[in-house]
């Protein structure tokens, strides 16, 4: 299957329906239908409504610049948990009266957000960053210097699964051996009942809460420990976020896992994808090396790990020329955004000289910003200069198995060959 639109495919999009569309329905993302409509929502219906789904009623943006306006826009549009938070489905953080309801600084608005967020944001600093450096190189060097060359593997589970949690466990300095529960806790974060990870929400909580419990662990012992540069030991001993209740501390942990994990993993897997679709931009990379940061930028536009980020409305407004209302979920389309051609010229397309390719939405703007933007640029750089030092090329050798969600954009496997 492929991400990128055919001609055929453009126009069978000319005759969808807009006026039922559910454009969050996971089946269109997981079955890579959504682009199509996403196409003719810019078109035609730039902010669409939808008066009835599993989510209830909401609206669409699905244009770059109203997304951007949006995503600015914190006097109007709120990202507070107590209103749903920053997905589509309001069962992710659960209701402030029952007995599970998670709270995060990416669902919390100003002035509470700021001081959470800067709790940990010393660990992705640009002197940090320079220090994980040499560990990735290493981490990566030694897993690539495995794979068997010639045979056929899935690259998602052994290497972008792999990489990302390696990672994860250093930054939480995690118990090493108990990793592939991270990987576990992000999925079911994410996962919404019913899917193929979770078969309810009674099931889903139940993990988190075992999540909860783990960590509460290892902050309890860090808490009066000596100053350390991991998460755990940082929201245990900085005052924003030490006393903070089970439900913001299980907040925060999960915002960081899955931002640690989900994002970069499926950015992985996105960028063998790409490059096998267009391979004339990998002869590009090889002739011109200096050209991989572009790239990197590039491919996170085409892929856009995560397809939305929601906002509730707090006082009557407009998007554009629409007027929305107090209360009204909004669902900022990042994915659409990203393939917006009033921004992307052949958008649909790879093209790692793309002048604007950092001005890619996939990281979001405004305060809630993504905080490992820049781990997550340097573990794709580290990867492709290796891969690119080994072989000649790695081809997807049968069918892509993709994330049946409208939050995470990802994939379930990926077969692969590498070409020495």
């Amino acid at each position: 299957m492929s991400e990128s639109m055919s001609v055929d495919q453009k126009r069978a999009g000319a005759e969808l329906d807009l006026s039922n569309l559910h454009p969050a329905n996971p089946k269109l993302f997981g079955e890579e239908r959504i682009l199509p409509y996403f196409a003719k929502m810019r078109a035609e219906q730039p902010i669409h409504y939808c008066s009835d789904s599993p989510y209830g009623p909401y609206w669409s943006v699905s244009r770059y610049a109203d997304i951007k306006a949006t995503d600015q826009d914190h006097v109007n549009f709120s990202s507070d948990a107590i209103f749903g938070g920053v997905q589509i489905d309001d069962g992710i953080v659960g209701d402030v009266n029952s007995d599970f309801f998670v709270k995060s600084f990416i669902t919390m608005d100003a002035p509470d957000h700021s001081s959470q967020r800067k709790a940990v944001s010393k660990i992705v600093a640009p002197g940090s960053l320079m220090n994980f450096e040499s560990l990735i190189r290493e981490r990566t060097t030694k897993l690539l210097d495995t794979l068997p060359v010639g045979e056929t593997f899935d690259w998602v589970e052994t290497v972008s699964i792999e990489l990302t949690t390696m990672m994860l466990a250093t930054l939480f300095d995690f118990p090493f051996e108990d990793r592939s529960k991270l990987t576990r806790w992000s999925d079911v974060t994410t996962a919404e009942p019913g899917s193929k990870i979770v078969a309810s929400q009674e099931e889903r909580v139940a993990e988190l809460m075992e999540c909860l419990m783990y960590f509460k662990r290892l902050k309890e012992q860090r808490k009066d420990g000596p100053p350390a540069f991991d998460l755990v030991t940082m929201l245990a001993q900085d005052a924003a976020t030490a006393d903070q209740p089970d439900s913001n501390f299980l907040g925060n942990l999960l915002l960081l896992i899955v931002g640690g994990n989900d994002t970069t993993r499926n950015t992985m897997s996105a960028s063998i994808n790409a490059f096998h679709q267009f391979p004339e931009q990998f002869a590009k990379l090889r002739e011109n090396p200096d050209l991989l940061n572009n790239a990197i930028s590039e491919i996170i536009r085409w892929q856009t790990p995560l397809s939305h980020m929601r906002r509730t409305v707090i006082n009557d407004t407009h998007i554009g020329e629409q007027a929305v209302k107090k209360g009204d979920k909004i669902v900022m389309w990042y994915y659409s955004g990203n393939r917006d051609e009033r921004m992307f010229e052949n958008a649909d397309s790879i093209d790692i000289t793309r002048s604007n390719a950092r001005n890619n939405i996939s990281f979001g703007f405004g305060v809630h910003r993504c905080l490992g933007m820049r781990l997550a640029e340097m573990q794709m750089r580290v990867l492709w200069q290796e891969i690119m030092n080994r072989w000649q090329r790695i081809e997807i050798v049968g069918d892509v198995a993709r994330v049946e969600s409208n939050f995470i954009n990802g994939y379930e496997s990926m077969p692969v060959r590498i070409v020495a």
